[in-house]
């Protein structure tokens, strides 16, 4: 029988299933692709958490739906993705690397100049839906920095292991790490 977590957030309850990362760690695998009820509960409660914003971005891909929605609820007309590779449409754009806890290799992250040039001086939240290791929020935020945005919110729907114990993000839970050793 697979192990689980249970998470209960915004009205609705997941049965997450316990994954093993290490030989030492594992996570509750929590994927809001696809989740369209989960999404449309948790976004009014974190937009409600934020500061007066003028942007938002996330991580492409598992942010997306999350921002998205965010955005609607804050009538934003227009939400940034800093994307896994850069683009043949990208026109000078930002790249950064980081290595996160769930892919457990280095990535790029890249902002199209375009979208850049669009942050510059505005008031940005990093929106993700799993703060971990802050290494992903870290990638983002240098972009975000690079472009000339002011980071004035970082906010996921959960906070993972000691992610929920820094005073610099929002988020709505707490969501446990689970130590084993692998039999």
């Amino acid at each position: 029988m697979e192990k689980t977590y249970m998470l209960e957030i915004a009205g609705t309850t997941r049965h997450l299933p316990i994954i093993p990362i290490t030989e030492k760690l594992s996570i509750a695998s929590f994927v809001i692709l696809g989740d369209t009820e989960l999404v449309t509960a948790v976004a009014p409660l974190l937009a409600a958490k934020l500061p007066e914003v003028d942007v938002v971005i996330t991580a492409e891909a598992k942010g997306i739906p999350l921002i998205h929605e965010v955005s609607r609820v804050l009538k934003m007309k227009k939400y940034y993705v800093a994307r896994k590779s850069t683009k043949p449409y990208m026109q000078t754009p930002l790249i950064n690397e980081v290595e996160s806890i769930t892919t457990q290799k280095k990535q790029v992250l890249c902002l199209d100049g375009a979208d850049a040039s669009e942050i510059a001086g505005k008031r940005v939240a990093i929106i993700d839906d799993v703060i971990s290791t802050g290494k992903s929020l870290q990638a983002i935020e240098d972009l975000v920095i690079q472009a000339g945005g002011i980071v004035v919110a970082r906010a996921a729907i959960l906070a993972e292991g000691e992610a929920a114990e820094r005073s610099d993000i929002v988020f709505l839970q707490e969501l446990p790490l689970f130590s084993h050793e692998i039999e």
